[in-house]
């Protein structure tokens, strides 16, 4: 059976909760176990999305589908000259 993994707004949602367990008093790996997961993912996951909100997450992942369009576009585009260029000489 696959583990399923959480969704980017579900990490953030855990480093949140440890970081209020921590301010509350708690060692840092109680916390961690507490939010049950594992130290080297939290780790992890606070190197990726560590200070992000869950606005700024959806910021991110609307910005890096519209580079992803745009670097779509421009290869498009660039292919489409190459195949002009080679057209123009005469090499079809």
């Amino acid at each position: 059976m696959a583990n399923k993994r959480p969704k980017p707004e579900e990490i953030v949602t855990k480093l949140r909760q440890v970081e209020v367990l921590m301010g509350q008093g708690m060692s840092r790996l109680d916390a961690i176990r507490q939010v049950g997961i594992v130290e080297q993912t939290y780790y992890r996951w606070r190197k990726q999305y560590g200070g992000m909100g869950v606005e700024q997450l959806k910021k991110l992942k609307r910005l890096q589908k519209e580079n992803e369009q745009l670097r779509r576009a421009v290869s498009d585009l660039t292919l489409d000259k190459l195949i002009l260029k080679e057209a123009v000489r005469g090499n079809y």
